[in-house]
């Protein structure tokens, strides 16, 4: 008979079941900013699409010119048609010195202007930029409750940068602003390793935090997100193998950087190819999420820089 929610109670209270992982409670509201965050870039998308659909009902081809109709150019370009302006070469004009369409191809895509009124383009211009302003305050919430944390303590024999002064983290732009956060709080620059980006560094530091030290080992830290083999096996029988099937965000963001080191020209690249070739491409992106799971708890717990010379012969081995 299995125990009741009280006889669970009970074996944990006296210690015969381990507690689960859950981050600390900062961690746990540093990771509701950025998963509101990471809501309002998907809402503020959707108007996105508004606005392209209601340029095809005005007759207009700005967005098959312009990657980015949300840009310096089609911002302007669209303030500019709400405001009034139908001149296809006067809208030309507000063409930016980086955009690669030249003014007459800009001109042409901006010739016939007809269809409905411009209410629905104007409704979803002025609903993005709402949204970009909720980002913008996302934003600075994270900013503030990052300059809150402190890195872990560093092991004893490994060395870490010193953080840089206040005026120049201002100085720096938003993005590589964010990168040296990360590198403070986690002693180490993630994104050395190949296949790593910033965005696969922050959600894993919104789902498990700075200290990896409450994972006993690498092996525990690849089975809770689900990278390690659990083979089902029954008087000495398997019966079943594979992995557990796990809602992780952390684990998904590996395997998303997993598969992209399928044109790396690093060893994690090569392991990847080689996986690839003999497994097939679904094991092979589990095989390559494992072995950087691994790396990253090294590198995390240790303080040491990511050395691409010795991933396929030490860094898989390594707090087994």
């Amino acid at each position: 008979m299995f125990p009741t929610v009280n006889g669970f109670s009970f074996l944990h209270s006296v210690g015969l079941l381990r507690a689960s992982y859950r981050p600390e409670q900062e961690i746990c509201a540093v990771r509701a900013l950025l998963r509101r965050r990471e809501s309002l870039v998907q809402m503020g998308a959707t108007h996105v699409n508004h606005m392209q659909k209601a340029l095809d009902q005005m007759n207009l081809q700005l967005h098959h010119v312009i990657s980015d109709i949300t840009g310096l150019t089609g911002l302007a370009i669209i303030d500019a048609i709400l405001n009034g302006e139908r001149s296809p070469f006067t809208l030309a004009k507000l063409r930016h010195d980086r955009i690669k369409a030249s003014e007459e191809v800009i001109a042409k895509s901006l010739v016939a202007i007809t269809g409905p009124s411009t209410c629905s383009l104007r409704q979803s211009v002025a609903a993005y930029r709402n949204y970009q302003q909720l980002i913008e305050d996302c934003d600075r919430e994270i900013r503030r409750a990052l300059d809150d944390f402190q890195p872990p303590a560093t092991p004893t024999g490994s060395s870490t940068d010193k953080p840089a002064p206040e005026s120049k983290r201002k100085a720096v732009s938003a993005e590589a602003g964010l990168r040296t956060e990360l590198k403070r709080i986690f002693g180490v620059d993630l994104t050395k390793i190949p296949g790593i980006r910033i965005g696969i560094a922050q959600t894993l530091f919104e789902e498990i935090g700075p200290d990896f030290t409450k994972f006993r080992s690498a092996s525990a830290f690849a089975s809770w997100m689900g990278l390690c083999p659990d083979n089902d096996i029954s008087g000495g029988k398997v019966l079943w193998v594979g992995t557990r099937k796990v809602k992780c965000r952390a684990s998904t963001s590996l395997r998303m950087a997993a598969q992209s080191l399928h044109h790396s020209k690093s060893g994690l690249g090569d392991f990847y190819r080689r996986m690839r070739a003999k497994l097939g491409a679904p094991k092979a992106i589990t095989a390559a999420a494992h072995k950087l799971a691994r790396i990253i708890f090294h590198l995390v717990t240790t303080r040491q820089e990511f050395d691409d010379g010795v991933t396929a012969r030490r860094y898989a081995y390594l707090n087994r």
